[in-house]
């Protein structure tokens, strides 16, 4: 199998560069100066599962090193756009595209642009962040889920990253029930994402004020209801979960929304929150938190696109 992984972030580094220790024929796709940065010194990787720098191939024009039997698209949301660009080139007539981007709005950008056939569902559970060297700074777990949106039998490619992924010590990989694994990740993303871009804080902050316990299950109620609307209910025990690490006293659970702000960065308002919503409204379901928090958001947005965080 030959991959190619757009971005070399949190997730994409991290999974490509155990992959490629794992003897996994994986190249990246990168803007010039992270490229130039990662060519001459590697993959730089600080986790509790082992410290590592990994030479691993780069490329800068998707047109480069291919074919490819996967395209792992490893990059924010709200990049989509130039990311379809970049990998264009790299497509052939048996690649699978694994998306591994927040939320559910992208997929019809995909489909629209490479045909339904060529992309497969993904999402990612690895924890971590670049430190301001570049280096990979994974903090916990390594999951990843991807699988067939149509619920038909694995095609070779996705079987062949499965296996790929357990001899590398990637937790999950292959799921016949991904669509409902996007929508189980959704629902707490939209949930914790919507809480920490508006009270600006960690879960446990949020849990220290009097009404933070409540707003944070109101609004993870409106999240299950959009879900089961359209389909995919959560189950008891995958709310449950949820709904007790969201509301951990003490707990330091951040959505990287809050770290994105803080910086003044571009955010995945709409993918995260803004699309929950517009769901929500279409269902004719009251989502009053939603509604509030992704009016934050795109105050902020508005905010940041006259002149940045500094008020003017």
């Amino acid at each position: 199998m030959k991959a190619l992984i757009l971005g070399a972030g949190a997730v994409g580094g991290y999974w490509g560069a155990r992959l490629t220790q794992a003897g996994t024929d994986v190249t990246f796709l990168l803007r010039e100066k992270r490229a130039a940065k990662v060519k001459a010194e590697g993959l730089v990787v600080k986790s509790p599962k082992g410290d590592a720098t990994v030479p691993v191939k780069v490329v800068t024009k998707g047109s480069e090193g291919g074919p490819y039997d996967i395209v792992i698209l490893a990059c924010k949301a709200y990049d989509l756009d130039s990311a379809m660009d970049s990998i264009a080139p790299a497509i052939g007539k048996d690649t699978t595209i694994v998306p591994m981007l927040n939320g559910h709005a992208h997929f019809a950008k995909l489909d629209a642009k490479f045909g339904a056939a060529h992309v497969a569902g993904g999402l990612a559970r690895i924890s971590g962040m670049l430190g301001p060297n570049g280096e990979i700074l994974h903090s916990g777990s390594s999951g990843v889920s991807f699988g067939e949106r149509e619920g038909v039998p694995a095609r070779a490619s996705l079987v062949a990253l499965d296996a790929a992924c357990k001899k590398a010590g990637i937790e999950g990989g292959l799921n016949a029930s991904i669509n409902q694994d996007l929508w189980d990740k959704w629902i707490m993303l939209g949930s914790i994402a919507s809480m920490c871009s508006a009270m600006r804080g960690t879960v446990g902050d949020m849990m220290a004020s009097e009404d933070g316990p409540a707003i944070m299950g109101e609004i993870l109620d409106e999240c299950v209801r959009v879900a089961a609307a359209e389909g995919f209910k959560p189950s008891d025990k995958v709310v449950g979960a949820v709904r007790t690490n969201l509301t951990a006293k003490g707990a330091k659970t951040v959505a990287s929304i809050l770290g994105d702000m803080e910086k003044g960065g571009a955010v995945e308002a709409h993918q995260i929150v803004g699309d929950m919503l517009g769901r929500a409204r279409k269902h004719g379901i009251a989502a009053p938190n939603l509604r509030f928090a992704y009016a934050h958001l795109q105050t902020y947005e508005a905010r940041r696109a006259r002149g940045g965080i500094a008020y003017k």
